[in-house]
């Protein structure tokens, strides 16, 4: 069995001692940009990055100085991570550099935007019941679930609201093969159907943003007319953040939920691998609303867990343009036109429909699944010949 990580997600209840948190993620927000500053300035006198090792000395030299006593407020564990993060996104921005991949170096981050603190393995202890003690304050959480295996990582996390999570990392999951059905399925991503399925089970588009438009234009109007600074404008802020967290949890529970569902219902899953900023160029909210990416990311570590297989085929497959019976590609096809007529077979093709079904081809083609060409058939059937493994 394979060993996978899994983050256990807990409501901190609000008190005053939450302000001690506040504290320890503001001074964590100071040690990021100035461990920002000193790589900048190291790059323009040495022309080379800062390494790790060198920046975690030069921290602990200014930790003993009155200016920088009050960092020790911060247990060393957060800040350590606070220097392997930027670490990190300095080796990935040379190595981009290096592959002629344009990206934006690391930069400077406002307090306010700085979010969450990670201790390793120091700086926290669970106590009994629903107690956790971080640092030398003990703090009350939502605990709605058990906690299993070792613990890797505590992060606290607070949201626009000042509401507090905890995220528990551990690495307590065996992936348990799930009963196996033998079914595969082609999927289409769109905008009215969230997915098109090859065998007809399709799901329909939420929408979540769509059911709450009004309320965000209200939420948004009310915030204009606020004078900048007041505490009216900080209320109204606050109003508008909680209706984007409400379509936020909205949204991520329907995935994980339909997540959870094709992993029962499908052993192999066939998608097409899209390219999705440039969707969202197209047509705007309406993509970020579905969250395709977001759902794709859940998917992939339910199937994991359950040992099912997800497939990808290539984004300039001509996956809708291409018959699902007789395999003529009709290269006029436009955005516009959600049903063709094929010249050869005269066959009557809705668009998505035969995307899924030359989708499923195409991932089956790339698993070795059994028969894959184009077979005759009737408008709107299918019959494709796969032996799935038991």
């Amino acid at each position: 069995m394979v060993k996978l990580m899994k983050t256990y997600k807990y409501k901190l209840y609000k008190s005053d001692k939450t302000k001690h948190l506040h504290n320890q993620i503001n001074i964590a927000s100071g040690v990021y940009n100035h461990c920002i500053a000193l790589h900048k300035r190291y790059y323009r006198m040495f022309g080379k990055s800062l390494h790790v090792f060198h920046l975690r000395v030069h921290i602990n030299k200014l930790k003993k100085l009155n200016k920088y006593k009050y960092w020790k407020n911060l247990n060393s564990s957060a800040i350590e991570d606070v220097e392997d993060r930027i670490d990190r996104a300095y080796k990935l921005f040379f190595r981009n550099l290096k592959h002629g991949i344009k990206t934006a170096p690391p930069s400077f981050k406002k307090r306010i935007k700085y979010q969450s603190i990670t201790f390793k393995q120091c700086g926290y202890k669970l106590l009994d019941g629903n107690k956790i003690r971080i640092r030398d304050k003990v703090y009350k959480y939502s605990k709605s679930r058990g906690i299993d295996g070792k613990i890797k990582t505590l992060t606290v996390k607070r949201d626009f609201l000042g509401d507090f999570y905890i995220y528990i990392v551990t690495d307590a999951i065996d992936a348990k093969p799930a009963s196996r059905s033998g079914n595969i399925v082609g999927f289409d991503f769109g905008l009215k159907t969230f997915l098109t399925a090859s065998d007809g089970d399709d799901i329909e588009s939420p929408l979540f943003f769509y059911e709450y438009q009004k309320d965000v234009r209200k939420a948004n109007r009310n915030l204009s007319k606020k004078k900048l600074g007041s505490n009216n404008r900080r209320k109204a802020k606050h109003n508008l953040a909680r209706l984007h967290k409400r379509l936020a949890d909205k949204r991520n529970d329907f995935h994980w939920k339909l997540a959870d569902d094709l992993t029962d219902k499908y052993d192999v899953m066939c998608f097409e691998n899209l390219n999705m900023k440039g969707m969202q160029a197209l047509w705007g909210k309406k993509i970020g609303d579905l969250s395709f990416s977001s759902f794709i990311d859940k998917l992939k570590y339910v199937a994991s867990i359950k040992e099912k297989t997800i497939v990808f085929i290539d984004r300039y497959e001509p996956s809708s343009k291409t018959c699902s019976v007789c395999g003529y590609i009709y290269k006029d096809l436009e955005l516009k036109e959600r049903s063709w007529r094929c010249p050869e077979c005269e066959t009557l093709h809705d668009r998505d429909r035969n995307a899924s079904y030359n989708i499923l081809r195409a991932g089956a083609s790339a698993l070795g699944l059994g028969d894959i060409s184009p077979k005759p058939r009737q408008p709107q059937q299918l019959t494709l010949d796969l032996a799935i493994p038991a």
